[in-house]
């Protein structure tokens, strides 16, 4: 008798906890489904290619773009962020317009101290530090998901990066490179409209769209020998050219909600 009575007992604990189980899981895909806006903090990574105009286009041509942000995003979906933009590959249109005819041959070679053809290399090298504000606004169910749009305002930085790889050239060597790098810096405004992707699996989430930056700038340099003292010149460039980002979290504030199921 007291072997059926504990198998009877055991078998209705085992069907309630069957029965738990069964409700628990419903109600977790039912809230699966649901994805509220919450609090979040994350890091991305994001590339970019870039098209110059204005000024920069008389020097450099499309250039590549990699940088990292932290982003603060609340509940109501407004963003925050800090971001650092590293920007190369940048070729240079003309070298005689960066050297100057008179250190150049007939042919525009350079010629280094053996007397030799030179071997040089020159790109532009961009960098930009700034903070951003935002708004996501949502379109369906995925609440943290939606129209993306960015403004990010702080300071530009650029140059040409005069590279002789064999040391040969003693017209360019230690700081007589900055008299001719052309160094400039400035305020720059970047403007962001995209789609941001945020899943349930955060970590799969990104985002794409297009950003265009407008730059005013002017020389970093006391001296520039190409005109034989300092460039007063002040520059207005713009970037412009597609983004895409990965969002990866630090931090998020989930929304406990309760659900009934009837």
């Amino acid at each position: 008798m007291k072997k059926i009575t504990f198998l009877i007992v055991s078998l209705m604990v085992i069907l309630m906890t069957n029965g738990y189980s069964q409700r628990r899981a419903d109600i977790e895909l039912k809230y699966d489904a649901i994805d509220t806006a919450t609090r979040m903090v994350w890091t991305g990574a994001n590339f970019a290619v870039q098209f110059p105009l204005g000024n920069l286009r008389e020097t450099f041509k499309l250039n590549m773009n990699i940088g990292v942000d932290f982003t603060y995003k609340t509940a109501s979906n407004w963003t925050m962020s800090l971001d650092f933009n590293y920007l190369f590959g940048s070729k240079v249109r003309d070298q005689m317009a960066v050297l100057g005819a008179d250190m150049l041959t007939s042919n525009g070679d350079l010629i280094d101290g053996n007397g030799q053809k030179a071997t040089i290399y020159f790109e532009g090298r961009y960098w930009n530090l700034s903070v951003g504000f935002g708004k996501i606004i949502p379109f369906d169910k995925w609440r943290n998901s939606g129209l993306w749009l960015r403004l990010n305002a702080g300071y530009f930085e650029h140059k040409i990066r005069i590279n002789d790889p064999d040391n040969q050239i003693p017209q360019l060597s230690g700081d007589y490179k900055k008299g001719y790098d052309q160094r400039c810096g400035g305020f720059a405004l970047t403007q962001f409209i995209g789609y941001v992707f945020v899943r349930k699996v955060r970590v799969a989430s990104f985002y794409a769209g297009v950003e265009i930056s407008e730059i005013w700038t002017k020389s970093n340099r006391n001296y520039q020998f190409l005109l034989m003292g300092k460039d007063n010149t002040k520059r207005f460039s713009v970037l412009i050219g597609p983004k895409i980002g990965w969002v990866i979290p630090l931090f998020e504030k989930r929304k406990i909600q309760t659900l009934y199921r009837y």
